[in-house]
């Protein structure tokens, strides 16, 4: 059977799969006793495996099974979950990501997993090990039900169900006793639901064990029927069966409705009538291909330009019918366009939620005790900029864990909590997504940024903090005194600006020193359609995003003042810088007495931009420029308007 059809599914598929077992793995460091954990990172390293099976990618299925193995010794409180323990299953879920990409590369050669799964086996004989076994009488072999086991045994009570412990013993002379257990196993599988073997499943499978083995069943069979069942198997000398009582302590409240779906569906036909009104509900999403979603982005793209292309028409001849027509097609398009935006919308957790593990890992790497706290990871970003914005985040992450936050000793001398906390955080501000990346640490030393600056050669008189605070970003600019695998080679914030600016955002800094440092982002919510003011600059026309801009003032050119060499203007009773966009941009300046000066906001940063005219407001679409204007950074795209002229849409955060 041709399963390659399938590969994309399995590959979408395992990539959840990954992600729920690198979440509940980390939720179980926290929390080792919480059964609901251990079992839904089961299910996932369960379903992983089967679906590796099926498509015949037996080394995923193999580590896979291992895992299990040891998942099932944390299941049956036959193993004790520690720090050690959690690294080998982290080290096998990378291995997992390796292999899976491996897949999606095209690359299929066999993927090394010998030392993982020595590393697997070694964890699981430690708690075979641990583990009491009685070997000298049936009736002696030693169980216990954890509450995960008491809960199915009280739901199944509550459904009429019976529990039996089945113990069986075979004959001293038995052969292939694994076969005789794997056949007593078999049986009372199909006849119910086995929910604890002792010994376990593999110790039967690898003859582990002297002639006895215990089985607890949940059937709907009587006892006599279950004796026969066994019994008819050759090579049994004894089968006793005696009926269980649940031990469930009053106070066990947790619902494990999966579990007791299984019973149901495993254990037997007869169902209840309110049972069988439970509805199924039916799929509300479907997956779809990216560039289907481009394509149609795309499309919507073009269908707004020649709307706009019309409405210049009608403007220009007046036809009141044409007019009327335009203005519902108008409405129609801003509703599809309103729909796709939402449909490439997707929220930032899928990009948040790497960071957990990446701070844990920073965390024993640095040997510091240090906690990530996420906040609105349901904030939505177009997916494009949710393609792009992960690598910033996680040089902002790796410098808050190296240099914003001090050792354990150092943070007690200083009075703080010996746990350094890393936040990170997203919202909406308007048309802009918000992402602060903050640490309780030691903050920004700002006479060491002074030094580095003079070593640099940079002239500092005359700057504001905030602006000395800026400099980090600059390219090469370090102050760490040794380089690391982690941080400190003067490419990271340079890296973080260069992006975030390539998305049309801008990135700031605040710090307090021993309070913390907080780097925060504003990105636009999408890269595709957004609404700009068109200007005239020396005879070009130019697009500024709507989102950058506070105010638009009319101003005689000879209001305009001079300081420190630079024009400002008085705003607000504050001064203002004043950026020329004819002489940034090289264009001759057009020789007019009044102008107009469009008041920006970037940040904490406020600016004006000397314009010669304005056009007037209009919903463009963003086209990326060709090669050859793409190492400008005064440009972030083109759009082409109603009139079919191509239009440049300036960076604001660049000139700023």
């Amino acid at each position: 059977m041709d399963m390659s059809q399938y590969l994309d599914m399995f590959l979408e598929e395992s990539v959840e799969n990954l992600q729920y077992l690198n979440d509940g793995i980390l939720a179980l460091e926290k929390n080792p006793d919480e059964k609901e954990t251990i079992n839904s990172i089961f299910r996932a390293a369960h379903t992983l495996k089967g679906m590796a099976g099926s498509m015949g990618f037996n080394d995923i299925a193999d580590l896979t099974h291992k895992m299990e193995n040891v998942l099932d010794k944390f299941r049956n409180d036959e193993l004790k979950v520690t720090s050690d323990i959690i690294s080998v299953l982290f080290k096998c879920v990378d291995a997992l990501e390796n292999m899976i990409n491996n897949i999606q590369n095209g690359d299929n050669k066999n993927f090394d997993t010998k030392e993982l799964i020595d590393m697997l086996d070694n964890v699981y004989n430690i708690g075979s090990a641990t583990e009491e076994k009685e070997k000298n009488d049936t009736n002696n072999i030693v169980y216990e039900l954890n509450e995960y086991d008491n809960e199915i045994i009280r739901q199944a009570k509550s459904k009429n169900y019976n529990i039996y412990k089945v113990d069986t013993t075979l004959y001293k002379d038995c052969v292939l006793k694994s076969a005789r257990a794997f056949l007593v196993y078999k049986t009372l599988e199909e006849a119910g639901e086995l929910i604890k073997v002792v010994p376990s499943v593999e110790d039967l499978e690898q003859e582990n064990f002297d002639r006895e083995f215990s089985i607890i069943l949940i059937t709907e069979k009587k006892i006599d029927d279950i004796k026969k069942l066994v019994k008819n198997i050759s090579e049994i000398e004894k089968v006793e069966v005696v009926e269980l009582e649940s031990k469930i302590k009053a106070e066990t409240a947790a619902t494990l409705d999966v579990e007791a779906e299984n019973i149901e569906e495993n254990g037997n036909k007869n169902k209840d009538k309110d049972e069988e009104k439970i509805s199924k509900k039916s799929h509300q999403s479907i997956r779809v291909d990216l560039e289907r979603l481009d394509k149609f982005m795309n499309l919507v793209g073009e269908l707004v330009m020649h709307r706009t292309r019309l409405e210049q028409i009608s403007s220009d001849l007046k036809m009141t019918e044409l007019h009327e027509t335009l203005e519902q097609v108008g409405r129609i398009t801003s509703d599809l366009q309103d729909l796709v935006m939402k449909v490439r919308m997707l929220p930032i957790e899928k990009v948040f939620n790497r960071f957990p593990r990446t701070v844990r890992d920073l965390s024993k790497e640095l040997n510091k005790d240090i906690e990530l706290i996420i906040e609105g990871e349901d904030t939505e970003l177009d997916r494009t900029v949710i393609d792009e914005i992960g690598e910033p985040i996680m040089h902002l992450i790796r410098n808050a864990a190296d240099h914003g936050i001090e050792p354990v000793e150092e943070r007690i001398k200083k009075g703080k909590s010996p746990k350094g906390i890393i936040k990170l955080m997203a919202y909406q501000e308007g048309n802009k997504a918000v992402i602060k990346v903050e640490d309780d640490g030691r903050g920004l030393d700002i006479d060491k940024i002074k030094n580095k600056a003079k070593k640099l050669g940079i002239d500092i008189e005359g700057m504001s903090t905030a602006d000395i605070r800026n400099l980090i970003f600059m390219q090469g600019f370090s102050t760490s005194d040794k380089v690391t695998d982690i941080s400190g080679r003067g490419v990271g914030m340079d890296v973080v600006r260069t992006k975030i600016s390539s998305l049309g955002g801008t990135v700031d800094v605040m710090s307090e020193p021993n309070k913390g440092t907080a780097f925060i982002i504003r990105l636009p919510l999408t890269l595709s359609i957004i609404q700009a003011l068109l200007v005239k600059v020396g005879g070009e026309t130019f697009a500024i995003s709507l989102g950058f801009i506070e105010k638009v003032i009319t101003m005689n050119v000879d209001e305009i003042k001079k300081t420190n060499k630079k024009d400002v203007i008085v705003y607000r009773d504050n001064i203002i810088p004043v950026i020329n966009l004819s002489k940034k941009l090289n264009l001759m300046e057009e020789d007019l007495k009044q102008k107009y000066i469009v008041i920006v906001k970037v940040g904490d940063k406020t600016a004006g931009l000397l314009v010669d005219s304005l056009l007037g407001q209009q919903e463009i679409v963003i086209k990326q420029i060709g090669r050859t204007l793409q190492s400008l950074k005064e440009y972030v795209g083109a759009t082409i308007l109603g009139d079919g002229l191509v239009t440049l849409i300036l960076n604001v955060a660049a000139f700023v």
